[in-house]
């Protein structure tokens, strides 16, 4: 499996935890869908960096 497909799979991953995480806390659906389209920004602008760097 590629790196790339990999970093993927383990971000979809994680916003799941993530989401059931705030869902046992009772925050509202749309606040979770805003938290987990905000990591995910932050994610592929990290992710974009560094493609840019050549790393």
């Amino acid at each position: 499996m590629k790196p790339d497909a990999l970093s993927i799979i383990v971000l979809v991953g994680w916003l799941i935890l993530v989401v059931a995480g705030f869902r046992s806390y009772r925050v509202s659906g749309r606040k979770v869908l805003l938290y987990g389209v905000i990591w995910a920004s932050i994610f592929i602008a990290v992710a974009l960096v560094f493609y840019t760097m050549g790393a």
